[in-house]
């Protein structure tokens, strides 16, 4: 009874954002920057769904359900094929870039914050390695920006947040042991093993057969297109709750499902596709609204200069250095190659994994990670928001 207030809120402010979603999307203001606002805005109102703060039991339900929904849809998105064939600009920034950025993160880091663990430092980094195209997304929309620049930053942001997963998780198994506790090398040889071997095989394995009894159904005539639908949020929870039951990763699982996603008939790939990005996007600006509401006020208390040197520098040297790198030999101009570094923004899957480390591990003793992921996604939801309009339209090649 007493959460009717917030959930009306919400409901009324995703509403009326998309009555005006169109002329939104044409303008330098973004959905994200919006949600964030009012969510600060709110802050300061005394609300009961809200205090239990980062540790209310309704958070990780949420962060858990839009993570893997997220991963699940951003891999269905991908050719698998064509990727790994091709070897073009994605490839590049994923297999190489990705990499150099978790590096780099953490070398700048270690100065920065000596007082901080080396596992802490390499967790910071790696939870600020994934891109979120959706923050500057007039530049993958616009028939300005050449396609291959358009789909290289669509590509590498919907897998990056994958690929950076199973390192993450190994960092927070890491942080979560006591000191002596589980040092022998088997331990961690077979925890990696499960977090990398069974996720996967029961995601695929899931998405496959999952995908191929949508085609049959859907084939024989007994299955609507409002169900062909609801499969995708069906298949992540699936391939999450099947993982985690057997101990493997659950995350991993979804993002494998969403990749080996079975069905073979477009118009039925589009359907699952749109409904769980619809569902999805719903879910991430909650998550940007209660970012704004909880992360953002808790945070501010621990930001200091070094934060805002580290949080600078991830928006800058750490990510387009890393670009720059991966990118020698594509033939693509300096002007591309500055445009595809500059457009990493960091958002959505940044403030899920860090929702996920502190309700793993809580917030004492990781203050300070806290506030330098929350400044750099707070920066970056309004620099290349801003910047997404108009450094799209003086774009050349």
């Amino acid at each position: 009874m007493h959460d009717y207030p917030i959930f009306l809120f919400v409901a009324l402010l995703i509403f009326g954002y998309g009555l005006f979603s169109k002329k939104s999307g044409e303008s330098m203001i973004t959905a994200p920057m919006v949600f964030v606002a009012v969510g600060f805005a709110a802050s300061f109102v005394s609300i009961d769904f809200l205090k239990g703060g980062i540790l209310a039991p309704f958070l990780k339900v949420i962060a858990e359900l839009t993570l893997g929904l997220i991963l699940f849809i951003d891999a269905s998105n991908i050719n698998l094929k064509s990727l790994t064939k091709e070897k073009g600009i994605p490839f590049r920034l994923l297999f190489i870039g990705l990499p150099l950025t978790m590096l780099v993160g953490t070398l700048v880091a270690i100065p920065l914050f000596p007082s901080v663990g080396i596992w802490a430092l390499c967790l910071m980094a790696f939870m600020l390695s994934p891109t979120d195209a959706a923050l500057g997304k007039v530049v993958i929309t616009s028939p300005r920006i050449p396609n291959n620049i358009r789909e290289a930053i669509n590509v590498e942001s919907g897998l990056n947040d994958g690929i950076a997963l199973p390192p993450i998780l190994i960092c927070i198994a890491a942080l979560s042991e006591t000191p002596g506790q589980h040092t022998e090398f088997n331990y961690w040889l077979f925890f990696v093993l499960k977090q990398l071997v069974l996720g996967p095989l029961i995601g695929a394995a899931v998405g496959w057969l999952g995908g191929r009894l949508v085609d049959k159904a859907s084939t024989a005539g007994w299955m609507n297109s409002t169900f062909q639908r609801l499969a995708s949020i069906a298949l992540a929870i699936m391939a999450f709750s099947l993982a985690e039951m057997l101990h493997g990763n659950g995350f991993i699982a979804t993002f494998f499902a969403g990749l080996f996603l079975g069905t073979r008939t477009p118009q039925i790939r589009e359907r699952i596709q749109e409904f769980g990005e619809a569902e999805g996007e719903a879910l991430a600006l909650f998550i940007f609204l209660l970012f704004g509401m909880i992360l953002v006020p808790v945070a501010f208390a621990f930001w200091t200069l070094q934060t805002w040197i580290y949080a600078i520098l991830s928006l800058t040297v750490i990510r387009m250095v890393p670009v720059f790198v991966s990118l020698l030999g594509s033939k693509l101009s300096w002007q591309s190659v500055g445009f595809i570094g500059w457009f990493g923004p960091r958002g959505i899957a940044s403030i899920l994994y860090l929702l996920i480390v502190l309700i793993s591990l809580g917030i004492t003793g990781y203050e300070q990670i806290m506030s330098v992921v929350v400044l750099t996604v707070l920066l970056s939801i309004f620099l290349h928001g801003l910047s997404a309009l108009p450094l799209s339209k003086i774009y050349r090649e």
